[in-house]
């Protein structure tokens, strides 16, 4: 049986964005597992006592129910450039634990920071984010991402970001990109220059 992962962060010794993880968790269990239970991730976690004010990450395994939770000292990786990798075959529509195909892909980044990985012509995510685009106006994320990140869900609720479909060959509309995952915040992460997508 494939496990499945909730990465939240922590900082302050505070969960966040809860309702989001707990949104995913629960409908991935459904869809996955047939389970109906709801699960709330704000009355399972106990932040331990060794935690700081620092920023972690709080990993959850899970299938039918949680099997594991750990936290991790974390610190946010800065990524100013992205090698393009086209990946047809490939599915993570849902988190799983194992991350084998996107680590194969991985190690086809030569000289970038990471990988943004294109299926059929589209621009998907990076190996360990959503992605955002500007256009001189708007903050635009693609339509079909490998994942749909809990980020990037409650960005979207917010108006902060819109979806559209986006191709390889639309890079050159852009200006910019920004990375958004779950341990970020989208205003504090750096800009990629278009041209740093090789």
């Amino acid at each position: 049986m494939c496990l499945l992962l909730e990465t939240i962060k922590v900082k302050d010794k505070k969960l966040y964005n809860i309702v989001f993880h707990n949104k995913r968790m629960n409908d991935s269990r459904k869809n996955l597992f047939n389970i109906d239970g709801f699960l709330d991730l704000n009355k399972i976690i106990n932040i331990p006592g060794h935690i700081t004010d620092d920023l972690y990450k709080c990993r959850v395994v899970y299938g039918s129910e949680i099997k594991k939770i750990e936290f991790l000292p974390y610190s946010v990786r800065k990524i100013n450039s992205l090698k393009i990798v086209h990946a047809d075959d490939i599915d993570y529509s849902y988190k799983y634990e194992n991350r084998e195909e996107i680590n194969k892909l991985l190690k086809m980044k030569e000289t970038c920071d990471d990988i943004l990985i294109i299926k059929n012509d589209r621009i998907t995510d990076t190996s360990i984010s959503n992605i955002v685009f500007f256009n001189g106006n708007n903050w635009i994320t693609p339509f079909c991402p490998l994942l749909k990140g809990t980020k990037r869900e409650k960005l979207i609720e917010q108006k902060i970001i819109s979806e559209e479909e986006i191709f390889l060959k639309d890079l050159r509309f852009f200006k910019k990109a920004r990375l958004i995952n779950s341990m970020t915040e989208f205003y504090d992460q750096p800009d990629i220059l278009i041209e740093n997508i090789l």
